[in-house]
């Protein structure tokens, strides 16, 4: 898809061409005068047509009509371009924008004008600031919306902005003489309150200066009106600019030009972004569109929660009076590593879904995000801050922005820099619909679960296969290169922390103690340990027993029911060995490879003194992986399964923004799942870590998925969303218990019983003390004697509890009182969990203090 840029702006707009709704516009004086400049090549906006009517509903006064089917009915008031749905089976009305929203006393000035907006555009100037225009003040206002009719839906043209004069009309400073005399003594009250609302006075500087938050939308109209009435000219706007050393580059005027579509398909509404229909001037490029930011927001006297993708899923209560805290805003799939970092607490979890919902008693819906997930954003927030409601969007990155810092001497000046191209998809949500008996989280996730199996995005469940137990999943580290010295020479060696040999003796150590189901994540085996080198060719270390004894050790683990699962990073280079970081790596958008630091746990920022690791660019991901999975063919015997663990494959996704071969994260996500499903084919067994919605259909196994939330300040209550999405048709489990913040073995377990998890260790064979003082010295404790009965118990008291619900799904999870929760799974069999440090009686039932209980029907 192409996106029509303005490549200059000084131009015209034809609204005297525009049939809106049946009503014709006359241009404004600016617009003639602009007619009579140069053309531009921003297009105009389409003529458009009058809707008709099908059908009517009391409730929904000034709507018509315009699209139904069994399940849904469609309405849209060509006024105000705000749409309903009727979800007819539960009678719900769904809006896009709050019915009373008039009668908010809490929302005033531009915040007023949001609740009736469908769509917002953020946007840089030159200087890299940002503004924002949305489709009530900035296309509505203008009368700039045109429509047309699709088969089962509407197409809806926004314009926002006009020829007409913009802030860059007024001084960004003028001295106090000039403003008191020149302005305020030629003006009427009106005329200098709303100069005084603009600008405020420097008593240090002696000027006044422009206040950009203030001018917006008819504020802005009222300052540039008092500007006129005062004779204020052009002539006096660069007289002031050079007085102040203000280099104020004058642009053309900022329209831009944006398409909604909204479409019944069966019981859901595609609500879809074209990009085609996505359209700015050069010099002022898009950085995010929010799409429906009030699609079915609940007031302050409703009861309800929002659901957010937070970890494993989180709920947000209306109401809840937090407003103190931030609002909710989470990047889908994490952050982009080639972009700017920023510093993530240590227990902030990624959003893996590209989901989010709103849960209210009488009926939910659930939006999917099917198109732009890379690029998107959840956002949510509480009444009571700008407004009187509860709200969920999503919006996505359209451009992204940088910095660069050029000194000379003493000078340091700023200069932004901009993405070279804009993201190159669609944006699509899919807003499915539920009435009263599914308005819960439980709800929610059942139709996500039913949706991804419909389209693909799970693997099917493995009905009939018999399993010894749960998996036991054990993360072996193999080896790790350290700098030693010799005749005080510096050389890297690979130093031994489990053998293969080894390796074997852990195991019969576990099996011994009837640990069964061992899925083995062996790291560390190749290329130099831990921080190996790229996988484009592969050399089994030496010093963990090479290729024969990696062999000797598949050959045990296949004949011991082990699944043994190499493990390889692709993404992250972590060894300049053989890698070209100016061909091969991502660039920033400031054009230096992108390299990532590791981060310190104690100060919850990036080690700038150990090694970092390089973002190989999704163009080389491709050719990297067929070489990988040849050379995997050479070492692995050709009868044996060619298991793989991914490290940071279904991880991580990272753009390229080297302007020579840009890959944004939208494409760079094409390129990942490409990879994926050609792993999937030769290895036909995976086992990754984290789990981003993308990698779902290619894994059989993930470890440190996510089994909380952030517990962001904002949120009430995490939620296993995630879980109950993948049961049954995917293995999971969290991080290593004994790299993980748990203090308390018997949380863990409990823990591992209400998400319906597998135990997870993470082990060497070496002393603790080998790793300390080295770039592995997170890894301390997990020398695997001080663990490997308490492990063995674990995993006999989950199995037991767990194993009978193997491979069936999840059919709902409740909190049944503070600290009690109810996981109960498809035939009717449940568990119930109670973490509190006293028993709990639930439906004439008691649970031991931070124990648990089961019932229900047993398969």
């Amino acid at each position: 898809m192409k996106y029509a840029v303005a490549k200059k702006i000084t131009g015209m707009l034809l609204i005297g061409s525009l049939l809106l709704s049946g009503c014709q516009f006359s241009p404004s004086p600016q617009a003639r005068e602009a007619a009579a400049v140069e053309q531009t090549d921003l297009p105009s906006l389409p003529l458009g047509e009058k809707l008709k009517s099908s059908f009517s509903d009391a409730r929904l006064q000034g709507m018509i009509g315009i699209a139904g089917n069994e399940a849904l009915r469609l309405f849209i008031n060509e006024e105000t371009a705000e749409i309903a749905v009727l979800h007819r089976e539960s009678g719900q009305i769904w809006r896009s924008n709050p019915a009373d929203r008039e009668q908010d006393g809490v929302a005033a000035g531009i915040n007023k004008d949001l609740l009736s907006s469908q769509a917002r555009l953020s946007f840089f100037n030159s200087q890299g600031q940002s503004s924002t225009v949305n489709s009530f003040t900035d296309s509505i206002g203008h009368k700039q919306v045109s429509y047309e009719a699709m088969p089962n839906g509407v197409r809806v043209h926004y314009q926002f902005g006009s020829t007409e004069r913009s802030i860059e009309d007024l001084p960004v400073k003028i001295s106090k003489e000039r403003f008191e005399q020149k302005l305020l003594a030629q003006l009427d009250k009106a005329g200098e309150r709303a100069l005084k609302i603009g600008y405020t006075e420097d008593k240090d500087e002696g000027v006044y200066v422009r206040i950009d938050k203030a001018l917006q939308g008819l504020q802005l109209s009222r300052a540039l009106k008092a500007f006129d009435a005062a004779g204020y000219t052009e002539e006096d706007l660069a007289q002031d600019n050079a007085e102040h050393g203000i280099d104020q580059e004058r642009s053309g005027p900022r329209l831009f030009m944006m398409t909604l579509e909204y479409e019944l398909d069966g019981e859901n509404l595609l609500v879809r972004v074209p990009a085609s229909g996505i359209h700015f001037p050069e010099e002022y490029p898009i950085n995010t569109i929010s799409v429906l930011e009030y699609f079915g927001a609940g007031g302050t006297n409703e009861k309800g929660s929002i659901f957010v993708p937070d970890g494993s899923g989180a709920l947000i209560h209306f109401n809840n009076g937090k407003i103190q805290y931030p609002g909710y805003q989470q990047d889908i799939y994490g952050q982009d590593l080639t972009m700017k970092l920023r510093e993530a607490g240590s227990n902030e979890t990624k959003a893996r879904l590209p989901v989010f919902g709103l849960i209210r008693e009488e009926g939910a819906f659930l939006g999917i995000i099917e198109e732009g997930d890379a690029v998107a954003v959840v956002n949510a927030d509480i009444s009571g801050k700008l407004n009187s409601y509860n709200n969920v969007y999503p919006s996505f990155y359209v451009v992204n922005k940088s910095d660069v810092t050029l000194q000379a001497s003493d000078m340091v000046r700023t200069l932004p820099k901009f993405q070279k191209r804009p993201t190159a998809s669609d944006f699509v949500v899919r807003y499915a619909f539920v009435g009263a008996e599914k308005a819960s989280y439980s709800g929610l996730a059942a139709l996500y679960r039913n949706y991804l199996l419909q389209t693909g995005g799970l693997p099917e469940q493995q009905a009939g296969e018999e399993q010894p137990g749960i998996p036991f999943y054990l993360k072996l580290i193999g080896g790790m290169t350290t700098r030693q010295h010799m005749l005080g020479i510096p050389y890297d060696s690979t130093e031994a922390l489990t053998t293969f040999e080894e390796a074997k003796q852990i195991l019969s150590t576990l099996k011994e103690k009837n640990v069964s189901n061992i899925q083995v994540r062996y790291a560390g085996w190749f290329n130099d340990g831990l921080h190996h080198r790229l996988p484009d060719s592969i050399s089994v270390d030496g010093a963990i027993g090479g290729k024969k004894g990696m062999r000797d050790f598949s050959d045990y683990a296949r004949e011991a029911g082990i699944g043994f699962y190499p493990d390889v990073a692709l993404l992250n280079v972590q060894s300049k060995k053989g890698f070209k970081p100016s061909r091969e790596a991502s660039r920033t958008l400031t054009q230096e490879p992108a390299v990532v630091y590791p981060m310190n746990q104690a100060l919850q920022q990036r080690d700038r003194d150990r090694s970092p690791s390089y973002v190989l660019s999704p163009n080389k991901l491709n050719q990297l992986t067929e070489e990988m999975l040849e050379e995997m063919k050479s070492i692995q015997k050709e009868e044996h399964s060619q298991s793989l663990s991914l490290k940071d494959l279904a991880e991580q996704l990272n753009s390229d923004m080297n302007p020579k071969k840009l890959l944004d994260r939208t494409e760079a996500l094409g390129v990942v799942t490409k990879a994926l499903e050609r792993i999937k084919q030769q290895a036909g067994s995976v086992v990754a870590e984290g789990g981003n919605g993308y990698a779902l259909p290619y894994v059989t196994g993930l470890t440190d998925a996510p089994m909380s939330s952030s517990q962001f300040k904002l949120e009430d209550e995490e939620v296993p969303f995630f879980q109950l999405v993948v049961h049954g048709n995917i293995s999971y489990t969290g991080s290593p218990y004994n790299l993980s913040t748990y203090t308390n073995p018997r949380q863990y377990v409990l823990k591992l019983i209400e998400y319906g998890a597998s135990p997870y260790f993470a082990w060497f064979n070496a002393p603790n003390h080998v790793v300390k003082q080295t770039d592995y010295d997170d890894l301390y404790a997990a020398n695997y004697e001080q663990w490997v009965d308490l492990a063995a118990e674990m995993y006999n008291e989950v199995n037991q509890i767990n194993q009978p619900f193997a491979g069936r799904s999840m059919k709902s999870h409740e909190s049944l009182a503070e600290g009690v929760y109810r996981t109960t799974y498809d035939g009717g069999g449940f568990v119930i969990v109670n973490y509190n440090d006293f028993p709990v009686k639930v439906e004439n039932q008691t649970v031991e203090a931070q124990s648990y209980m089961t019932g229900g029907e047993q398969l």
